[in-house]
């Protein structure tokens, strides 16, 4: 019997199998956890964090959702002072829905293009 961790872990492979990240289009990846969500810019080719940006600075009193709109907002900030327009999103084997699907919106919002 797969968990529902497992389950995830098969997905992420499958998806990293086509999904890779170079220095002008990095990958943007999202882990999200109970409470915090979490966007890294990563160039898979050199393997190196380019850039990232986490829930854990939020102090305001929010819901998660809004929380991930905070999160894509702050990571296409950063994108833009890193020079970096165009990412390839990386879901992480989640489903792209809820707080996942909130993140890219408000990253595109934020300008940048995937």
């Amino acid at each position: 019997m797969t968990t529902k961790f497992d389950r995830r872990i098969r997905i992420k492979a499958h998806i990293r199998h086509k999904v890779s990240g170079t220095a002008q289009k990095p990958r943007l990846t999202v882990f999200r956890s109970n409470t915090q969500i979490y966007a890294q810019l990563i160039d898979d080719v050199n393997g190196v964090t380019l850039a990232s940006a986490s829930s854990l600075g939020i102090k305001d009193k929010v819901t998660k959702i809004e929380q991930a709109a905070k999160v894509g907002i702050m990571v296409a900030k950063v994108a833009q002072e890193a020079g970096i327009t165009e990412v390839i999103f990386d879901r992480n084997g989640y489903l792209y829905h809820g707080r996942v699907k909130q993140l890219a919106d408000a990253a595109r919002e934020g300008g940048l293009k995937f």
